[in-house]
């Protein structure tokens, strides 16, 4: 298990590196200059020339990345172009509304798509089997921001039971934080309880047709100790991969949801920063996330062993 963690730490770290150097390249290649943007319109050719200077846009590129990976690993992310503050300072003053729909949203997906998949499978073929099927494929197909749409215009147009948009810090009031977070996290994990559940579904269903299952059921036992006792666990690592993948998605999910319910997270920091061409903003977070979701693989490899002892590294 130790050399495992060894190999996969050293791969993380080249993956890290790749990353790193895409998207370095990927933001200054792309059209567009960012001294002239900060400049603004009316600006002359010697303004836009001092502010190359001063942001080093004028060094040759790997100058430019061996600069920006340096001042990186010595936790110095940079200077935000347009807000003129570190970048660690904006990120963490949006990190909460984030992190407060992110825990949310996997919590509601993780719960109710596994509950749907072992609902389906236990009445395979029947009406709740063939409701939550087409839930499922509903969900697949319903962008993230129509579902929001519809839920802002029903529920909180319509109906005036929920709040349109904004976001109130957990620390002020607990019930109005989770209350503006309701409509954005059912958006948000729509797609995501139908992923989780038919996974579930199609493992739990392999896994009910074993001989050991029919054994279980004629020695006496109950449906609940089938069901999470005996079918669930073996299930499990189908099951868990589906969460791990879910992950990459709702870093992405994120950001829409947070645009279309007005949320003051990361995820419109990123736009902002995309439209100001502000480099530091971007290729921290995008850094960041993708470590995060490394991190995030390896504890669902290390997990599998946890569920199915039979798996060995």
């Amino acid at each position: 298990m130790t050399a495992y963690v060894l190999r996969r730490m050293i791969s993380a770290i080249a993956v890290m590196a790749m990353v790193g150097m895409f998207v370095f390249l990927l933001l200054r290649l792309a059209p567009g200059d960012p001294a002239a943007i900060i400049a603004g319109p009316t600006a002359t050719e010697q303004m836009i020339a001092g502010i190359r200077e001063q942001l080093g846009l004028n060094n040759p590129l790997p100058v430019q990345f061996l600069h920006w990976g340096r001042d990186m690993l010595g936790g110095d992310f940079g200077t935000s172009i347009f807000a003129g503050r570190p970048v660690l300072d904006l990120i963490s003053q949006r990190l909460e509304p984030t992190i407060s729909l992110s825990v949310l949203t996997m919590i509601l997906s993780v719960t109710v798509g596994i509950s749907f998949g072992i609902l389906a499978a236990w009445r395979a073929g029947g009406l709740v089997d063939r409701f939550l099927t087409a839930f499922a494929a509903l969900g697949f197909s319903v962008p993230v921001f129509v579902a929001g749409f519809f839920l802002i215009y029903f529920c909180a147009i319509q109906t005036r039971w929920l709040p349109v948009q904004g976001y109130v810090p957990i620390g002020r009031d607990l019930v109005p934080w989770f209350v503006h977070l309701i409509l954005p996290t059912v958006a948000l994990s729509t797609a995501y309880i139908a992923f989780i559940a038919r996974t579930t579904r199609a493992s739990m269903l392999e896994v009910l047709s074993e001989d050991y299952m029919r054994t279980a059921a004629a020695k006496g036992a109950s449906s609940y100790a089938m069901l999470f006792h005996h079918a669930l666990k073996n299930a499990g690592v189908p099951i868990l991969t589906v969460i791990g993948i879910s992950f990459a998605y709702l870093i992405g999910g994120v950001v829409l949801t947070e645009t279309v319910f007005n949320i003051p997270g990361i995820g419109r920091l990123v736009i902002d920063a995309i439209n100001n061409r502000d480099y530091p903003i971007i290729q921290t977070v995008l850094i960041l996330t993708s470590g995060l979701y490394v991190l995030v693989n390896l504890a669902v490899d290390l997990a599998y062993t946890l569920i199915d002892p039979r798996i060995r590294y």
